[in-house]
């Protein structure tokens, strides 16, 4: 049975997983909707590939529920496996084959027919690998086996996809390509489910889960809303023509528009977090000019999401640490 159109595509409730008394991702709950790039990022060992284990049958939760496209995984049947596709971490096809016999070998599995060739073709040119079909798998890059696993996962036309660190040990510029075909996919109303260990990449994403090394899920939101929850809100930026003097912090510091920390950068500049900056900015002009001040400039900042996830996970580990006292 499918998901319903407007219903979400995955949706876990307190999933959990333990190994010999391990616990490997601790009660993870989220809904994921139809059309999304979900982003699961974390470092390794968190427990990312374990819960896409969960998700696609391989493993059975120790605890919790989960639904896939309308279906507990467990009881998956042809009709739901026939919806899903999987990319998983390591490259699985066969390095004896040419790449354009794992294609072939993977189209049989899925039960395509013959003629499976005009699709192979589609795929081959959508991963660029049209022109290396005739090489075996094993005298192809380890980007080009990235890629030939991303086709061998498409090619059935899931509706689902589960794509384990597909941007793993590649070069930055092909995992933009990589990033701009996941999004070629979300616009034919695929939905993806992308782990990865790439902070940054989080800015590619509709909805991003963040996960801590011991398995929890710290959290849960749109990428705007994830600096938003690790700042305390929005940052703006300004830079004056002369040194910032204390006062001036203190100033700002009392502003009802300032929700959060004010710190100078180098001699002339101001890092703050305020409510909203299309809000503040002008009223930080306004106080320039009343305070006799020359401002260079003034306008938002975005921190990268580096800086984002180290924040929350400081965060998350001074809740816990607090909870636990």
């Amino acid at each position: 049975m499918a998901a319903q159109a407007n219903g979400p595509v995955i949706r876990a409730e307190h999933l959990t997983k333990r190994f010999d008394g391990e616990t490997a991702v601790d009660d993870v709950s989220f809904e994921i909707p139809r059309g999304a790039i979900f982003g699961y990022i974390g470092p390794s060992g968190s427990g990312k590939t374990t819960t896409i284990r969960m998700l696609t049958g391989v493993y059975r939760a120790t605890s919790g529920s989960v639904s896939v496209l309308g279906a507990e995984p467990g009881e998956f049947g042809r009709a739901v496996r026939e919806q899903i596709g999987y990319m998983p971490q390591d490259f699985v096809l066969y390095p004896d084959l040419t790449v354009w016999e794992n294609l072939q070998f993977s189209a049989s599995v899925y039960g395509m027919g013959f003629r499976r060739s005009r699709r192979i073709h589609e795929l081959l040119e959508f991963v660029e690998l049209e022109e290396h079909r005739s090489k075996q798998a094993k005298n192809i890059s380890g980007g080009m086996q990235r890629r030939l696993s991303l086709a061998a996962s498409l090619l059935h036309r899931p509706e689902l996809v589960f794509l384990d660190e597909p941007t793993a040990g590649i070069d930055p510029v092909l995992r933009r390509k990589f990033w701009d075909r996941f999004r070629e996919l979300q616009a034919e109303g695929t939905t993806l489910f992308i782990t990865t260990q790439y902070v940054g990449e989080t800015v590619f994403c509709d909805l991003v889960g963040v996960m801590a090394e011991d398995g929890r899920l710290v959290a849960l939101d749109t990428p705007d809303a994830l600096r938003r929850r690790a700042f305390g809100g929005e940052m703006v930026v300004i830079n004056l023509v002369e040194a910032v003097e204390p006062r001036l912090l203190r100033e700002l510091r009392g502003m009802d528009f300032v929700t959060g920390r004010v710190r100078r950068e180098g001699e002339t500049g101001v890092h703050m977090v305020v409510d909203d900056a299309a809000t503040a900015i002008p009223l930080v002009l306004e106080w320039g000019r009343a305070s006799g001040l020359q401002i260079d400039s003034a306008e938002e900042y975005n921190p990268p999401f580096d800086d984002v996830f180290v924040e929350l996970m400081n965060r998350s580990n001074g809740e816990r640490s607090g909870g636990e006292s």
